[in-house]
């Protein structure tokens, strides 16, 4: 059974054991800021800021422990963070509530408990981010496409994607140069990788050898 530190405290918190959770959870910092930068190289102040973020977390609840008031005003100084913060990746939200939730249990005295969850989820985290993506993700593209005002957008381009796409999806039409041509972006999933520059040849044909642009697909899954 995990035991918290201060159960054995009967006269408050002694210097020793705040010292010791300080340590403690200053190593689990440094341990989380090393699991997460395993995967690829980072930023030195993310790092930084998750290594101290713990031993942060870990004192302020030290100090609100069974204080209601103070547990209070430490809640409201929380809520601060996230109006001047801007938005992070689910991998770096994902990795400042792994670290707070650590800090949570040192500043309860759960040290043990502290650093085996530490253990265990930093494997867990290095191993999932360590999995290869699908290959298959390549095949998915941005397509931008101009074309003038007197070809019908609708249809001028069905044969050509029937031949080389396995899907395709209009997303907007936008007019540009007062109206005389149109901008269309469309999302498409090509059947063979390698026809890209036949596909691509087919559309100049057709659109009078204007602007066409292919891109990686532009997703946001990897946000929070």
């Amino acid at each position: 059974m995990f035991n918290s530190v201060f159960n054995e405290i009967e006269n408050g918190l002694s210097i020793q054991m705040g010292v010791m959770c300080t340590f403690v959870s200053l190593f689990l910092g440094i341990w989380i800021a090393l699991i997460y930068q395993a995967k690829e190289e980072t930023a030195r102040q993310f790092k930084v800021a998750l290594a101290l973020l713990v031993p942060l977390v870990q004192l302020v609840i030290m100090m609100v422990n069974g204080n209601l008031g103070s547990g209070v005003a430490a809640l409201g100084a929380f809520s601060l963070v996230r109006f001047r913060s801007v938005p992070g990746s689910s991998r770096e939200i994902v990795f400042i509530f792994f670290a707070m939730a650590i800090g949570l249990a040192a500043g309860m005295g759960y040290l043990t408990f502290a650093c085996f969850i530490a253990f265990v989820i930093g494997i867990a985290a290095y191993l999932f981010y360590q999995l290869p993506q699908r290959s298959t993700i390549s095949a998915r593209k941005d397509l931008h496409i101009t074309i003038p005002e007197n070809l019908d957008y609708t249809e001028i381009f069905d044969d050509i994607f029937a031949h080389y796409l396995k899907q395709v999806d209009l997303i907007k039409v936008k007019t540009i140069q007062l109206g005389s041509m149109f901008d269309l972006y469309y999302q498409i999933t090509l059947k063979e990788v390698k026809q890209e520059k036949a596909l691509i040849d087919a559309l100049r044909c057709r659109n009078g050898n204007l602007n066409i642009v292919v891109a990686r697909r532009q997703v946001n899954h990897d946000e929070l």
